[in-house]
């Protein structure tokens, strides 16, 4: 055989080592996809299983935990007979501990229709001074003899909004309850004031406690809770600030926050003036 045909050959067989070794090679990289595919089927179904066990779980505690609110509401009005002032008081503590609960129970909830895609926006016009006249009559009766200012500046001049005013009203409400909590005496404070044509900003600013920068980037993940002795003498799932970044991304916006220890902190919501939608051009 010549020199030229010892070439050939020679090429011939590492040609034929070469596909040997990228068939084997490509049969490698299908039983990756297939373990990748696999490994991605158990987590959706992990995924799927955790968020029915919420919604059920959510489900079951609620009925039991009505219940138990309407008692104490039977009881603290005196409709089966006057009670002294002791008893008004231990009815109010069974009370305030059963709608902490259902709190609780009501973000692990909203957590498990989130995950499950099951989330509905409702955009609608409104304005924001209806919004703030709400949440100023929602929490007047927890400021009530309270050390703290809870103060709405009127937003005056400001756009009517296109979104889901539940949605918005629910940011807010979890960013003002992190805020009473947290700050013992002092001002909390609620405002909105307009990024610029499309886009509006509220916030609620308080002269709390004051959150450490190392604790800064997870404040919004799932669970959080900052480790404090108000936190401690305070009951929560750590799921507001995780809900409300979730819900402000829904609504086409985003979250963020500012905070100095022993000065307090600064809570944000940006929101689109309109939704996208077929109806967002059509004004109210």
């Amino acid at each position: 055989m010549t020199q030229s045909g010892s070439d050939v050959e020679a090429l011939r067989a590492e040609c034929d080592a070469l596909r040997t070794e990228l068939d084997e090679t490509n049969q490698g990289v299908v039983a990756l996809y297939a373990e990748l595919d696999k490994q991605a089927e158990e987590l959706r179904e992990a995924s799927e299983l955790k968020s029915r066990f919420l919604s059920y779980m959510s489900h079951e505690f609620r009925t039991p935990l009505g219940s138990i609110l309407s008692m104490t509401r039977l009881l603290d009005d005196e409709l089966d007979g006057p009670l002294n002032g002791e008893q008004h008081t231990q009815v109010r503590f069974i009370s305030s501990a059963a709608g902490e609960l259902t709190e609780m129970v009501d973000d692990l909830l909203d957590l498990a229709k989130i995950e499950a895609g099951r989330v509905t926006i409702s955009p609608g016009w409104f304005e924001m001074v209806d919004l703030f006249a709400a949440l100023r009559g929602m929490f007047r009766p927890i400021v009530e003899g309270e050390d703290v200012d809870l103060v709405f500046e009127e937003p005056e001049g400001m756009p009517a909004l296109y979104t889901d005013n539940k949605k918005v009203a629910q940011i807010l409400r979890n960013f003002i309850s992190n805020a009473l909590k947290f700050t013992p005496s002092g001002t909390v404070r609620i405002e909105a004031a307009s990024e610029d044509a499309d886009w509006v900003r509220f916030t609620v600013t308080d002269t709390g406690i004051g959150i450490p920068p190392e604790l800064h980037d997870k404040l919004f993940e799932d669970f959080s809770q900052i480790d404090s002795p108000l936190q401690r003498r305070v009951r929560g799932t750590g799921l507001g600030l995780a809900l409300s970044k979730r819900f402000a991304e829904l609504l086409g916006g985003h979250v963020g926050m500012r905070s100095e220890v022993g000065v307090g902190s600064a809570f944000y919501v940006v929101l689109p003036v309109a939704l996208a939608g077929p109806e967002a051009g059509d004004v109210a």
